[in-house]
């Protein structure tokens, strides 16, 4: 309980729990207070920022009491930087929250009977496991609170980092991040000096304007890199210049890549990457199989624990040899074949052309022949002409995006009746809400969450749904 002093502000509130979008949880005078950046056990003067009917959001200002679980976090950037909220966290009690996360979300939104849930399955990497980091450059850099305290004048505001929460139009400069392993630090900190060093212009959002407008690293176990540069125009040599560089002092870039994207935001999808030096992209193998990464492929960010996530697909699909299997949403292909030695037939589903592209090579290369991939929208291909000339499907597997299943999607699985669904999902909210749509012909019968995110409140959750009979 806390003391309301007025309506703004709540004095000495004590943290009780941690909810929805990993915000922390008080409750005064019967109404929940939701505030970001605290954790069970802290007591704090909270000013609130928006009055809902059921509800307030808030900041904290002052601490009068420190949990007892908090512990120093890692990173310099720990506050401020928008990623990484949970650096302050232990990560067993992390854990025990995004199970917790899935365990809510199942039981409000799915209304449904479960199972028992399997404890969840920890990274092997708390920190450096991400293989994928976009940049932005930008001519508005966030000045910290430290730096307006000081009164130095602000001579240079460019920033290479990331978008700061809630303020489109201002970056945090990112001196050391510390979730994707080296040598990203090292591209991205000398590209930064090699740019303030030959006055290079840095976008402003605003005006739309400036050269140099994103930068994108990312890696393979095996310690190969692709680097993306994207530009607001062209300038034939001011970035051979930078790109010149870039190739010259890292050898680790196997691929370098860059954009001209003069569009009004950053999405990459209807942009042409264009290659500069090596090759167009990155292997990555898994289990004995070796994967394509090009420059728009999805990839889980987490290879490593992608691999456990994929077992868990593997298992709950219970394959003997005999099945068809449709894969929603299949990306570059990576379960459709991981799955496929195990199946009769996988038929692989993905609106993005260029991921089905991918997603045909990594059949190829492995020397699969029982994969199929089409492009389209997922409820445009899920019809019943489909069905009809590919085989009725014994198993799907889904992982659609955050937002979840359009309802037709989930309408065209329960017409299709497989035996068994394998939904994979990065927000078990909208899982739920599917699950939840389904119930009237499928029960759950597993549920593993899968943590593919240390230090944020994000968790991977798998669920085993199968026919009622």
């Amino acid at each position: 309980m806390g003391k309301r002093k007025d309506l703004s502000l709540l004095e000495r509130v004590r943290i009780t729990d941690i909810g929805a979008e990993g915000n922390a949880i008080a409750r005064v005078d019967n109404m929940v207070v939701f505030v970001p950046m605290l954790i069970p056990g802290d007591v704090a003067d909270i000013r609130i920022i928006k009055k809902r009917k059921k509800y307030l959001e808030g900041i904290p200002v002052k601490f009068h009491e420190y949990s007892k679980d908090r512990i120093k976090p890692v990173c310099l950037h720990f506050g401020i930087c928008g990623g990484c909220k949970w650096q302050h966290l232990p990560y067993i009690l992390q854990l025990q929250f995004k199970e917790k996360q899935v365990k809510d979300s199942l039981i409000r939104i799915g209304k449904t009977d479960l199972p028992e849930i399997n404890s969840i399955i920890g990274s092997a990497d708390e920190y450096l496991y991400r293989n994928k980091l976009e940049y932005t450059f930008s001519n508005r850099r966030w000045i910290t609170h430290e730096e307006v305290r000081s009164g130095l004048e602000i001579k240079n505001e460019n920033a290479l980092g990331f978008h700061i929460p809630g303020v489109f139009d201002k970056v945090l400069n990112i001196s050391q991040c510390h979730l994707q392993p080296e040598p990203t630090n090292l591209i991205r900190n000398s590209v930064h000096e090699f740019a303030r060093n030959n006055d290079l212009s840095y976008f402003d959002i605003k005006e739309q304007t400036g050269f140099l407008r994103n930068l994108i690293v990312r890696n393979s176990l095996d310690g190969n890199v692709m680097v993306i540069v994207v530009f607001y125009y062209e300038d034939a040599e001011l970035r051979k210049n930078l790109l010149d560089f870039l190739h010259e002092k890292f050898p680790q870039i196997v691929s370098l890549m860059y954009v001209i994207n003069c569009k009004r935001n950053d999405s990459l999808g209807d942009q042409d990457v264009i290659l500069y030096k090596g090759d167009d992209h990155l292997i990555e193998t898994m289990h004995g199989l070796k994967f394509r990464m090009g420059p728009k492929s999805f990839y889980q960010t987490n290879t490593r624990q992608a691999s456990v996530l994929y077992g868990v697909v593997k298992d709950f699909a219970g394959l003997t040899g005999k099945e068809v299997v449709y894969d929603l949403y299949t990306g570059t292909g990576t379960i459709a074949n991981f799955l496929a030695g195990s199946a009769l037939r996988v038929i692989g589903m993905e609106y993005l052309n260029e991921a089905v592209m991918d997603a045909e090579v990594n059949a190829r290369i492995n020397s699969i022949n029982n994969t199929a991939f089409f492009a389209g929208d997922i409820k445009d291909l899920l019809s019943h002409e489909f069905i009809a000339s590919k085989g009725n499907p014994d198993v799907i597997i889904t992982d659609p995006p955050r937002a979840g299943m359009h309802e037709d999607v989930v309408k065209a699985i329960v017409s299709a009746s497989p035996e068994r669904i394998v939904y994979v999902s990065c927000n078990p909210a909208t899982q739920a809400r599917d699950i939840q749509l389904m119930s009237c012909k499928y029960a759950v019968s597993a549920v593993q969450p899968v943590d593919m995110f240390p230090q944020t409140h994000h968790v991977e959750n798998v669920v085993l749904l199968k026919r009622k009979s």
